[in-house]
């Protein structure tokens, strides 16, 4: 006598699983979800990063006067990304410090330093955000996916206890369940981690970039410190 076909469909294999290995499941699911949602924000923030500081560096480099580029970047200040609230950090330290002849010329230089370090830490936090939720789902959910994998499996030999014969049929279900929560684990964490691997790389690039644009832009300040009328 044939025995009946057992439905093995995602769908079914989803609904007809334990509790506990559907509260994997919907996690990861939920994961997978927050975690595309923050790749594709963090692909548009840093594509429009990488942009802004390209523009900028264009337009600072120009040979225009850098007076004249504050002001201008100062009826915006509120808006300011990048390199441009960097140089707006450092523009504006240097010419209030500048005001005080009894400052020394390398004071000024370091002032102005320092405040662009602090401009460039607020950037990179900006720019790093949802970066360690990535990391995150990268890290453990293979390891909730293979949470739920041990549970249904022990779930399907526990059920085996309770037939006088075990076949396929009984089996099949519970360990494709089971399978099913460790495939969602691996299909949360992989997009995960590459994103991760690959924004990571993207905001270590732009730090360097912010950083060599501090060096260049304090060597520009340090000789207008030193072209300063001297005190009498």
């Amino acid at each position: 006598m044939p025995q009946a076909s057992t439905d093995l469909s995602f769908i079914t294999l989803i609904l007809d699983a334990s509790p506990l290995v559907q509260l994997v499941m919907a996690s990861l699911i939920l994961a997978s979800l927050l975690s595309w949602t923050f790749i594709l924000d963090r692909s548009r923030v840093l594509k429009a990063a990488r942009r802004e500081a390209d523009d900028f560096e264009a337009q600072f480099w120009s040979g225009g006067d850098l007076a004249d580029l504050y002001r201008q970047l100062d009826r915006e200040r509120d808006q300011l990304t990048g390199e441009a609230a960097i140089f707006h950090a450092g523009f504006r330290e240097f010419a209030r410090l500048r005001e005080n002849p009894a400052v020394e010329p390398m004071a000024l230089v370091e002032g102005a330093r320092r405040a662009m370090k602090v401009a460039m830490s607020r950037e990179l936090d900006d720019l790093e955000h949802h970066l360690s939720f990535l990391a995150t789902v990268g890290s453990t959910s293979p390891y909730v996916g293979l949470f739920g994998t041990v549970w249904g499996i022990m779930n399907a030999f526990h059920a085996l206890g309770n037939v006088k014969q075990a076949t396929l049929n009984l089996v099949a279900p519970g360990i494709a369940e089971a399978l099913i929560a460790t495939a969602m684990g691996l299909f949360a964490a992989i997009p995960a981690v590459v994103a991760y691997n690959k924004f990571a790389t993207a905001v270590q690039r732009l730090e360097n970039r912010y950083d060599d644009f501090v060096e260049e832009f304090s060597n520009i300040l340090q000789r207008q410190a030193h072209l300063r009328p001297k005190r009498p």
